[in-house]
């Protein structure tokens, strides 16, 4: 197994920007524990009743959305190529078993935590990456940008049904049913979804471990979206971006292109969105198809502007590299404290918070992440969980060589 990079080896910019993107996984996911499932798309579902819900809503669109979990992702298939890298002799194993770990961590956090856990679509989609990690830096970008036409392609398959029916009136009535339940604001949907955010802890795990197998599949169709971003981490990491090598030029034109492209997609699809008055038959496809390109194109914006300027491991930019350090960790505390604040056994606070008092919320986790990380990196180096993650994993490989 491999060992924890020395400090002198560590790129500060990295760390970072993985602390950047993990606080920034927190202006969404707050929302899928403060609010039925519709709304984390659809401000107009539920917890929309001013203008600053809208507002929050907007910039989320624009700015955080899936902007963040693709950072996330990104710097996961950086983080495993190298450790692919430096595995010696057997890199494989070791890969493949802290693979099994995050899986069975991911699971676990699912079951008890967040629905909308993404380690389990890390870990099924870094199978993959044996044959990833041989191809060069080109390669490796082309591979995703390959996979995001993928999953465009599969997903106007299966979210385009309903979009067309909307659209031409004609047919689609099951297609528009569904699309509403998931993206709309169907009341009976959305009073057993607020029954089932009220609920126990007891009885939220016996439904979410017998809806394993329907969890899986969930994730798997979304394997060719998260293996594009961390596709792209891996090309980026092998061509010298991800590691501090390129220019503070070339990083800034990067940025801008990036964010030139992105920026103008992502209003136009927003002002679709609101001009239509936000039907489920829209949102589903802009949110999770039709967005995904300029997504990605952000989140490559925001990895070239904080490889060039947060260079220092002082002030603001140390508690960010902190944070980083602890990413894993930090994830999986960001849910606790979320859980203490909305779940039945914390403050039941689920459903009863309008979009711009939940995103405000967010801000306690944030809070807590940048206040802990510092001394415990100080004292202690690795966090609790990514020592339990590579432990874990140790003993696997172990048991797989025996």
């Amino acid at each position: 197994m491999t060992q924890p990079t020395p400090e002198s080896e560590r790129i500060v910019a990295l760390d970072a920007l993985r602390g950047i993107a993990v606080i920034g996984i927190v202006g969404m996911n707050v929302l899928a524990f403060a609010l039925p499932g519709p709304a984390y798309y659809n401000p107009l579902s539920y917890g929309a009743t001013s203008a600053p819900d809208y507002w929050v809503w907007l910039g989320s669109f624009i700015f955080i959305e899936d902007k963040f979990r693709t950072l996330f992702a990104m710097l996961f298939g950086a983080g495993c190529l190298i450790l692919i890298e430096r595995g010696g002799a057997a890199p494989w194993r070791a890969h493949f078993a802290r693979m099994a770990v995050l899986l069975g961590i991911g699971l676990i956090h699912a079951t008890l935590l967040a629905s909308n856990d993404v380690l389990r679509a890390y870990a099924l989609a870094g199978l993959a990456l044996p044959w990833l990690a041989r191809l060069a830096a080109r390669a490796l970008i082309a591979v995703a940008l390959g996979l995001l036409m993928v999953h465009l392609a599969l997903g106007l398959v299966v979210l385009g049904a309903p979009l067309v029916a909307f659209y031409t009136q004609q047919g689609g009535a099951d297609a528009l049913l569904w699309a509403e339940r998931q993206f709309g604001h169907d009341s009976p949907t959305i009073l057993m979804l607020l029954e089932q955010g009220r609920g126990g802890l007891t009885e939220r795990v016996a439904r979410r471990s017998l809806g394993i197998p329907a969890q899986l599949a969930t994730v798997a169709a979304s394997l060719p979206l998260n293996l594009s971003a961390i596709a792209l981490g891996m090309g980026l990491w092998r061509g010298g971006m991800l590691k501090g090598e390129w220019r503070t030029f070339r990083l800034q034109r990067v940025a801008g292109i990036a964010a030139l492209v992105a920026l103008p997609g992502l209003l136009g699809l927003a002002a679709w969105l609101v001009a239509s008055g936000f039907p489920a038959a829209l949102v589903g496809p802009v949110a999770l198809v039709l967005s995904a390109p300029f997504d990605m194109a952000l989140a490559l914006s925001y990895a070239a502007l904080a490889m060039a300027f947060l260079l220092k491991n002082r002030g603001l930019v140390g508690r960010l590299a902190a944070v980083g350090r602890l990413s894993l960790s930090n994830y999986l505390m960001t849910s606790v404290i979320l859980s203490a604040i909305f779940a039945s056994w914390g403050l039941g606070l689920f459903g009863e918070v309008t979009r711009w008092q939940a995103f405000a919320l967010g801000l306690v986790p944030i809070a807590a992440m940048l206040a802990w990380s510092p001394p415990w990196v100080e004292r202690l180096g690795q966090g609790p969980f990514e020592r339990m993650w590579r432990g874990g994993a140790r003993a696997l490989s172990y048991t797989r060589k025996t």
